[in-house]
């Protein structure tokens, strides 16, 4: 079955080569963020955003598609509930994840399409970067699963991407021409002996794997009026706009200032129209609400 199979490639790419380790703290699925110091306090206060939607404390909070808990700013949506239930196919992930909360996680290897939770069992609910490798048959069964396990009171935060961004196709062709600079600096003359050449530093990169992504509007087509939710900023730029725009030779850390406070002027704005949007719903003992 497809379905099945798709996660099957999703849970061996991160057992085999997303949640292995580069370095002593730095996992290999990092090459999708910008971790230079020039982007770190913007992308700091971007992940801080969700503490904001969350309520701050309770018994369990689940970490739907935790991975292994990578970046130190994700410890803080659990500090003050009681267990931090992780779930992951990967059971690399969860391993990685015991060893960072230890006592303080609970571990469970399943589908984040097939919680195996009781109704209105968690106080609150963060899903990151996790529902765009689940396949497109499950994507709303993502939705539902998670609105169901969610007690009343309590508020859900998902962030993932869209499938295309207003705000970075007005930066397209600038990206473009800085990425070309890029590569022309990298070339080496032609016959040149380089580390690069070795048969040891030529190995085919690994592949990425299975992604599907909406868009605003596809997603609120998809949910339906029977599921409200609200739609704001979590971080409007890309991993390539910052890598190809942002330097600290060219004031990259003023620029990134002015970018997070527009985003907090205009949250909503620059959810529909940015790159990664914060999707939260709430659920209350009177129905349903996206605020």
């Amino acid at each position: 079955m497809e379905t099945d199979r798709t996660k099957q490639d999703v849970r061996k790419f991160y057992d085999q080569i997303g949640w292995q380790k580069v370095s002593e703290d730095t996992y290999q699925n990092a090459q999708y963020e910008d971790l230079r110091r020039v982007s770190s306090s913007y992308i700091h206060k971007c992940h801080m955003r969700i503490n904001r939607h969350l309520k701050p404390s309770g018994k369990y909070l689940l970490d739907a598609g935790s991975g292994p808990i990578q970046y130190p700013q994700y410890l803080s949506y659990s500090k003050k509930y009681t267990y931090r239930v992780c779930l992951d196919i990967s059971i690399v992930a969860l391993e990685e994840a015991r060893g960072r909360i230890g006592a303080h996680g609970l571990f469970v290897v399943a589908d984040v399409a097939r919680l195996p939770f009781k109704d209105d069992v968690f106080e609150g609910i963060v899903s990151l970067h996790t529902l765009h490798h689940v396949p497109a048959q499950d994507y709303v069964p993502a939705f539902w699963q998670l609105r169901r396990v969610l007690s009343p009171n309590a508020t859900a935060v998902i962030v993932n991407g869209w499938s295309e961004s207003r705000l970075m196709r007005l930066f397209r062709y600038p990206m473009l021409l800085i990425e070309r600079v890029q590569r022309l600096g990298t070339r080496h003359p032609a016959g040149a002996k380089t580390a690069q050449s070795s048969p040891k530093t030529t190995q085919e990169k690994p592949k990425g794997t299975f992604v599907h992504k909406l868009t605003a509007q596809s997603l609120e087509e998809s949910l339906g009026e029977e599921f409200p939710f609200e739609i704001i900023v979590w971080r409007s730029v890309s991993v390539r706009f910052l890598r190809a725009l942002i330097h600290p030779f060219f004031f990259g850390r003023f620029f990134l200032w002015i970018i997070y406070q527009l985003e907090e002027l205009f949250p909503a704005y620059f959810g529909v129209n940015g790159q990664y949007p914060m999707i939260y719903f709430k659920k209350t003992s009177n129905g349903w609400t996206g605020r």
